[in-house]
């Protein structure tokens, strides 16, 4: 009986313990240990026991040239990629939005990319870029314009690995406006064609602002996975040709595990971890005044 009724008195808790319990161990913990460890001297080479530091590894990462190119890299990258696939996402969302042969065909080719593994995807891009038997080169000299070194050049690596987030990710936002395109009220619509509006005159004036709060959702999510972009950068360019690609997360990967300083990247991953949120507060108050 006690038993019993101490389910009945607390059942709104224990519902939701295991989805707690989940976070804690697998967000929490990380973030709050990843913090703890900014704050202390291990590298893993000195043979001296791990000792508290304070705020050591922050003044240092702030004294660093390569934590300011990482920064300026990694907003770089993200405003380009996020900027481009929330352009082309909103087009290919409208241009599906409405009937013809072959919907369901397009709909399925777009979402390949989304479920191809980052490992395949780099390598694929790798070969795509090589500057002797790729097809961008090839296709280039096929129009009578010199090749390039994507790769390999430090003005044309971040293009060259946004274009591959583009490539990947585009089809995601298509997919949230498409959603939000579904549930728009339709007496705008019919008003417009009374007063004979245009396609494009409704898509302006009606469609694209009923939809910001579906974009803004969409820019949020993008803007989250492309400042913590690691695979595809790594599998590429490991942070080439020198620094030219060397984001954050990058930065701190070679912290770690080329230099052995784990105090020192999880500070730069701290700093990583403070941005996203601080991304996300901003959009989401966006998004907010958008509903007002």
């Amino acid at each position: 009986m006690n038993i019993n009724r101490f389910v009945e008195r607390n059942l709104r808790w224990i519902f939701p313990l295991p989805a707690a319990t989940f976070i804690i161990l697998m967000l929490v913990f990380p973030v709050l240990y990843t913090f703890y460890v900014s704050l202390t001297n291990w590298d893993m080479i000195s043979s001296g026991a791990v000792s508290f530091v304070g705020l050591d590894n922050y003044l240092a990462m702030l004294k660093e040239p390569r934590f300011y190119n990482a920064i300026g890299l990694t907003f770089y990258f993200t405003l380009l990629a996020v900027g481009l696939e929330t352009v082309f996402g909103v087009i290919i969302a409208l241009i599906l939005n409405r009937e013809f042969r072959g919907k369901n065909l397009v709909k399925f080719i777009l979402l390949l990319p989304l479920v191809a593994t980052p490992v395949a995807i780099g390598l694929s891009w790798t070969l795509f870029y090589e500057p002797t038997i790729g097809l961008a080169n090839y296709a280039l000299k096929l129009l009578g314009i010199p090749g390039l070194k994507w790769l390999a050049s430090n003005a044309t690596v971040i293009p060259s690995l946004a274009l591959v987030d583009i490539w990947q990710w585009t089809p995601m936002i298509s997919l949230i406006v498409l959603a939000g395109l579904a549930g728009l009220p339709q007496d705008p619509y019919e008003a417009a064609i009374v007063d004979g509006a245009r396609p494009l005159q409704v898509v302006r004036h009606i469609t694209l602002p009923l939809l910001r709060p579906t974009i803004l959702i969409a820019v949020a999510l993008r803007s989250i996975d492309a400042l913590k972009t690691f695979d595809i950068i790594y599998v590429m360019t490991s942070g080439g040709p020198g620094f030219a690609s060397e984001t954050l997360n990058i930065y701190a990967y070679s912290l770690s595990f080329g230099y052995f300083r784990f105090g020192a990247a999880s500070a730069s991953l701290v700093a990583l971890f403070a941005i996203v949120l601080g991304c996300c507060v901003i959009l989401l108050k966006m998004r907010k005044s958008q509903e007002l």
